[in-house]
């Protein structure tokens, strides 16, 4: 998340939902009670950019904001609305009032940013560019070691071809800081592009690591967020998830069947979760949520109409 003080106080992205009156301590800290936020801007709808979105519009009215197509989904209920039942990550229901298109201007009192729509993480994924002081919020577009992960059963296989599509817009800015989705301040932003660029290009020729780089990436969320998976749950659980069978399917060639313990040893390998006491956990950072929230087990296609803040 971003915060932007300004006479109009502003909040990039919101967490992830049970994440969300943390938030609020955040705020506060920051001198921004909860109720002057003036807008919350969604660079892109995974569930741990927009999960806060219900908590802040039911309680304080707070006005949301996406690029618009993303907005249609979110507003008609739309099941695969924000990869959600895909993924198997909740997200509580919440509306998008305000419809962002490529090169509209979002006024924070002082000055306005820029929206540019840079499709690639996903097909409704926008970047914000300030340009006097020369800022660029660049969402999971890319980040300072890394890439965002492409999703290229949901988003599309050209979605690299989109990604470097996007990179090569942000490349011609006039950018001195830079704040993406996760990880710290790019002090070189335009290195992080290039070499953003250079992995995609590679992507191009070897699209199985494409498909390693976002499934490390989708398994290690799950483990975080369930704070971890009992070894005799792995199984059955990976089973019933769509983004496994589709990747043990169509990127490996192999049954969802064999594809478990393929994937248990590259989590292993690259260390991106170990074993602790018969339970596969997430080796990266994180507080797990709390277990009443994650029970509620809330995805789009379960949101009602009177379940949508108003």
């Amino acid at each position: 998340m971003i915060l932007i003080k300004d006479k109009l106080p502003i909040l990039i992205d919101s967490g992830f939902g049970s994440e969300a009156k943390n938030t609020d301590q955040l705020l506060k800290e920051e001198g921004v009670s909860p109720e002057e936020l003036h807008l919350i801007v969604n660079t892109h709808y995974h569930s741990d950019h927009v999960g806060g979105n219900f908590h802040f519009q039911k309680n304080y009215g707070v006005t949301i904001a996406a690029h618009k197509w993303e907005a249609e989904l979110i507003n008609s209920c739309d099941p695969e609305a924000c990869s959600s039942e895909w993924l198997d990550q909740p997200v509580e229901p919440y509306r998008v009032d305000l419809k962002l298109s490529d090169n509209d201007q979002i006024n924070i009192g002082s000055r306005s940013l820029k929206v540019l729509h840079t499709p690639g993480h996903t097909l409704g994924h926008i970047s914000l560019y300030e340009p006097e002081e020369e800022v660029l919020i660049s969402g999971d577009l890319f980040h300072k070691n890394d890439i965002g992960w492409l999703n290229i059963f949901r988003e599309g296989v050209s979605s690299i071809q989109r990604s470097i599509e996007s990179l090569d817009r942000l490349s011609v800015l006039r950018i001195q800081q830079a704040y993406s989705g996760h990880g710290p301040q790019i002090e070189n932003p335009l290195a992080a592009i290039d070499a953003a660029r250079k992995r995609c290009e590679k992507w191009l020729t070897m699209p199985e690591k494409v498909s390693w780089h976002a499934i490390k990436r989708i398994f290690s969320f799950t483990l975080i967020i369930k704070n971890g998976l009992a070894k005799e749950e792995i199984n059955n659980y990976l089973l019933k998830c769509s983004w496994f069978q589709d990747f043990a399917r169509y990127s490996f060639q192999l049954q969802p069947e064999e594809f478990i313990q393929v994937l248990l040893h590259e989590m292993i390998r690259s260390k991106a979760a170990s074993w602790h006491n018969n339970y596969l956990i997430a080796t990266s950072p994180y507080q797990a949520p709390h277990e009443k929230w994650m029970n509620k087990n809330i995805k789009p296609k379960d949101w009602k109409p009177q379940d949508i803040p108003t």
